[in-house]
């Protein structure tokens, strides 16, 4: 909160014409709430994509779930989250990203109380994809709401740092609050904490959001928006139900063909052009900037691997070694901890010697630290030793690669399809964490033990994220803008 504080009385007075909320939040306390409002909505949709995972073991054991359910548990809800984060930021411009927010929150609070009472893999899975719906809505909102209510571009631009920064915490929070809370409370209760600090978000920003004006729009791409869930869905299925099914399966094979129906009808429904009523989702001729694919590419290998290591690492430390589920997240702290701290020093490198190198570097250090983890899976204590000291090189290594990508990415287009571009990232990131889950979970699923698995499984991602070196390398021009 900033220290020139000022009284909520002397907010700026709306005109009499102003819809009810709309009122511009004065500087100091007012903002310094509102910032605090929708971080806590950020932190409690990014908590969400890691919280879980150490629960895992625990949700299965009570709701006899199989491995592919627990995948499901996981991806179900970073699936919709992923397909639907660029139509939410049409809808923020459609509505207003004041409404839209509050009923995300709304969404997320009663999704996540119903899942803590889930009675089935079924329910809890369905539960879990809809508050990736819920957790879509919030993310693009919030940061329209940054940029409305902070007109001065150097504290807008102060604000969307400290907005940035609690993804890195709440990546390092979950696994260990996860554990606390399975072991003393129950999985359920990873859930219901989700309600307290929804309507903390709900009050904060019903009182000192501005009401953003619609602005015109042109809709949802409804075909394109179909087409992507489909698809992905599709693919996720299929990978998935691989092992328990076999790959040579109806079910399998009919999941592989919808996704290639589904994904070629997207693109037909992306080269579509922009008419006065139809505006494509992620329009096809922004790929032609080779900057922009490669990002893209980039962001889905990231999360490809940190998301699959964090599924297959929670059932490995607690199905192999027997930990418990705070233990397990205690294990992970040398991952997530270097993803608190580490992007604001990236961010400061990143504006002297570009976006280039340090992508180069963070992928370089992923892969290596995922690979020193396939060497130390023995229940020794140089294996754990081993072990810590790739988990704290993968994350700083994740630390190092994000923000050059996001960098990368909307520095290689034009200021007015920055938006596009930022959420294209952000929901290819989300696609590579489902197939992380989804593949890596298949090899361990068709190994003869979860150590085995787990020791392949590794050497694959390791091996996927030092190719996307390669593409960082390649692609990646070594003058990209910094000025975003």
């Amino acid at each position: 909160m900033s220290s020139q504080s000022v009284h909520p009385t002397n907010s700026a007075r709306p005109s009499p014409g102003d819809p009810p909320g709309s009122t511009e939040p004065a500087s100091g306390r007012s903002n310094g709430l509102l910032l605090l409002g929708l971080s806590l909505g950020y932190f409690m949709v990014m908590l969400d994509t890691t919280v879980v995972t150490v629960a895992l073991p625990a949700i299965g054991e009570d709701l006899s779930g199989s491995l592919s359910g627990l995948q499901w548990v996981s991806n179900g809800y970073t699936l919709t989250f992923a397909a639907l984060l660029l139509t939410a930021g049409a809808l923020s411009d459609r509505y207003g990203g004041r409404k839209v927010f509050l009923t995300g929150l709304w969404l997320f609070a009663a999704f996540s109380g119903v899942s803590a009472v889930a009675g089935s893999m079924g329910a809890l899975i369905a539960l879990r994809a809809l508050l990736g719906v819920a957790g879509a809505l919030l993310l693009p909102t919030s940061l329209a709401i940054i940029a409305h209510a902070y007109t001065d571009p150097p504290a807008r631009a102060r604000a969307m740092g400290t907005w940035a920064a609690i993804s890195g915490t709440a990546l390092a929070a979950g696994p260990l609050v996860g554990g606390v809370l399975t072991d003393v409370l129950g999985w359920q209760s990873i859930f219901l904490l989700n309600v307290p600090v929804a309507l903390v978000s709900i009050a904060i920003t019903m009182k000192h959001a501005p009401a953003s004006p619609p602005k015109p729009s042109k809709g949802v791409d409804l075909p394109g928006q179909v087409a992507a869930v489909l698809a992905l869905a599709g693919l996720t299925y299929a990978l998935i139900e691989s092992q328990p099914e076999g790959w040579g399966s109806p079910q399998v094979l009919g999941g592989f063909a919808v996704f290639v129906v589904a994904g070629a009808l997207f693109l037909f429904a992306e080269r579509r052009e922009e008419t006065e009523t139809h505006a494509p989702m992620l329009p096809m001729s922004m790929f032609r900037n080779r900057t922009l694919s490669a990002g893209l590419f980039a962001g889905l290998l990231v999360n490809f691997g940190l998301s699959g290591v964090l599924f297959i690492l929670s059932l490995f430390f607690q199905e192999a070694h027997g930990y418990s589920a705070f233990t397990a997240g205690l294990a992970f702290l040398p991952l997530t901890l270097p993803t608190a701290f580490n992007p604001i020093f990236t961010g400061r490198l990143v504006g002297r010697i570009g976006a280039r190198k340090p992508a180069i570097a963070g992928f370089l250090l992923i892969g290596a630290g995922v690979l020193i983890q396939s060497t130390a899976t023995s229940d020794s204590t140089l294996s754990l030793v081993v072990m810590c000291v790739g988990l704290a090189i993968l994350g700083f290594g994740v630390s190092f690669a994000i923000p050059p990508l996001m960098t990368a990415v909307v520095g290689s287009v034009a200021k007015e399809q920055s938006g596009i571009a930022s959420g294209a990232l952000n929901s290819a990131r989300q696609t590579g964490a489902v197939l992380g889950v989804a593949v890596l979970g298949a090899v361990i699923g068709g190994a003869t033990s979860v150590a085995s698995g787990t020791r392949v499984a590794l050497v694959v991602a390791g091996v996927v994220l030092l190719a996307g070196a390669g593409v960082v390398a390649a692609c990646i021009g070594r003058a990209a803008r910094t000025d975003v």
